[in-house]
């Protein structure tokens, strides 16, 4: 695939599209610190061979879209700080930011409505997007995401502190044995990639882009971004809600709860699976996703 450029909200956002241009539109957000990239090209593939037209970008500050290099990284310690003793914080932009992105993004291209569908961070942009603008979404779908509750458990305290505890020397050797380490912490125990194909996909990740000023931002944009729970209950999309039981990166209660705030939605809890896209549950990811974009389609 070739990316393709466009200004949205004011942003160079890079994009890349499958199947038919005439189909419905599915778009695709993904999340923290994680290229377009990242939503596998099979799974894009098997959307568009179902009927859509769909769209996966890089987020602002991300991939190959614009960088946000006027704006200061902030120290994640003092974000935390801030945050616990709620004081005060100039942030480098937000995830409601973010979500009028989704929305610029819209607009440039010329689409009216879409289904939404997001993952993790690109979950609680979804979420924001189908709140504030009900009338661009024809259905939601949150991939391990959360609610934001403050009263939810958080990260398993290992992988917390090991995200934490990032390089900060742009060493590729350092960076890439640190992602391994992530993605073995994080990922679906059912369903462990070899050692190769990960490494392989976090290379091909590193030589499209790597910008760790990026992920800071967006990290603090995810710390500040507080409790969505009014947002959620105000959603009127079909939605779908998708969560790996094994997450130990946004555990399970926060899909749960999620699914719980907005009317009507469907909560599909995967065995197994932890907090990334496992080739082997793909076609399951597709065919949960088309239901519910059915849904919409019954609608109208």
């Amino acid at each position: 695939m070739t990316e393709k450029y466009i200004n949205a909200n004011g942003i160079d956002l890079a994009y890349e599209e499958f199947g038919d241009p005439k189909d419905p539109v599915m778009l695709l957000i993904m999340g923290l610190g994680t290229q377009m990239t990242g939503w596998p090209v099979d799974f894009c593939a098997g959307l568009a061979a179902h009927g859509y037209r769909v769209i996966r970008f890089d987020n602002r500050d991300i991939g190959l879209s614009q960088k946000m290099d006027s704006l200061p990284t902030p120290r994640i310690l003092k974000v935390m700080l801030f945050s616990r003793l709620k004081l005060p914080l100039t942030l480098p932009y937000t995830l409601d930011d973010m979500a009028n992105d989704v929305v610029g993004l819209l607009d440039a291209l010329n689409i009216e409505s879409a289904h939404i569908v997001g993952a993790s961070m690109g979950g609680m942009i979804a979420q924001l997007v189908a709140g504030h603008f009900p009338f661009r979404v024809l259905s939601l779908t949150s991939i391990m995401s959360t609610s934001g509750r403050k009263s939810l458990p958080g990260p398993d305290r290992k992988i917390a502190l090991h995200m934490l505890r990032r390089p900060v020397k742009a060493d590729a050797k350092l960076m890439h044995e640190h992602a391994m380490r992530t993605w073995r912490l994080i990922g679906s125990p059912a369903y462990p990639p070899t050692d190769e194909a990960l490494s392989e996909k976090l290379n091909d990740s590193y030589q499209r882009s790597y910008y760790p000023a990026g992920h800071s931002r967006q990290m603090v944009a995810i710390m500040a971004g507080g409790d969505r729970s009014r947002v959620l209950k105000k959603i009127v999309a079909p939605t779908l809600v998708i969560h790996g039981k094994a997450d130990p990166l946004v555990p399970v209660s926060g899909g749960v709860d999620t699914a719980q705030l907005i009317p009507g939605a469907t909560l599909e809890l995967i065995e197994g699976m932890g907090h990334d896209l496992p080739d082997e549950l793909l076609p399951q990811f597709v065919e949960l996703i088309r239901s519910n974009a059915d849904k919409a389609t019954a609608h109208l």
